[in-house]
């Protein structure tokens, strides 16, 4: 997968060379690149935001600069690829959601600041919004950074072990194919200040291992996240 991100922070990115976007990188199965809107500005303070039409607080985002980012940023990729937009107003990314974006070679992630991007670079140039949760951060960077590490744990030989991350929370679904959560998880020692480990996945009985981890995923979900569906 080759993604592209906008983003007037490049230097943030940085932490992406650690974890399974780091994996993801040696292996070859992500390349990552940043593209700065303030290279495609054309007055001398480089300046990518002014005052809203209408008066407001804050400063938003120009669309001339953040267009040209996008039209350098598709010689990278594929004509075709999606342009992606990480704001408050998107939908929420589910896990879904992410699964199916596993799938494809490449994206373009926009990272917004300030009140938000002028209006008309949106409609223009924007094919998805997405969120990562109903409350407001300083830019789009640190969710366009969640959402590359979802995708990389996806990405094929990226896990060692490819089937953890179809037991992960959100991956699994009951027999009404309903989400669950993990069932709990534990390991040496046997027991940690006083507590032991369940007796049933001490006993070897693989089959019983598996009905208690499934009444365990239905309990805990009922219990946590009683919401999904």
């Amino acid at each position: 997968m080759n993604i592209v991100i906008i983003s007037i922070f490049p230097e943030m990115f940085s932490a992406l060379t650690v974890g399974m976007p780091g994996i993801a990188q040696k292996k070859h199965c992500l390349t990552l690149s940043v593209v700065n809107p303030r290279d495609f500005t054309i007055d001398p303070y480089r300046r990518i935001d002014d005052r809203p039409y209408g008066g407001g607080p804050g400063m938003v985002m120009l669309a001339e600069p953040l267009s040209k980012a996008v039209a350098h940023a598709k010689s990278l990729v594929p004509e075709s690829t999606k342009v992606i937009y990480l704001s408050p107003q998107g939908s929420v990314l589910k896990q879904d959601a992410i699964t199916t974006m596993a799938n494809e070679s490449a994206f373009i992630f926009i990272a917004g600041r300030y009140e938000g991007i002028d209006e008309r670079f949106i409609d223009r140039y924007v094919d998805e919004e997405w969120s990562i949760g109903d409350y407001v951060l300083s830019g789009g960077e640190l969710p366009a950074m969640v959402l590359i590490d979802a995708l990389s744990r996806l990405l094929p030989g990226v896990l060692n072990e490819p089937e953890s991350a179809r037991q992960d929370s959100f991956s699994l679904k009951d027999s009404d194919n309903r989400t669950l959560l993990d069932c709990p998880h534990y390991t040496r020692p046997e027991v940690f200040e006083g507590t032991g480990v369940p007796e049933v996945l001490l006993s070897g009985n693989h089959s019983r291992i598996a009905k208690w981890r499934e009444q365990q995923r239905l309990l805990r979900t009922r219990q946590r996240r009683p919401d999904l569906r």
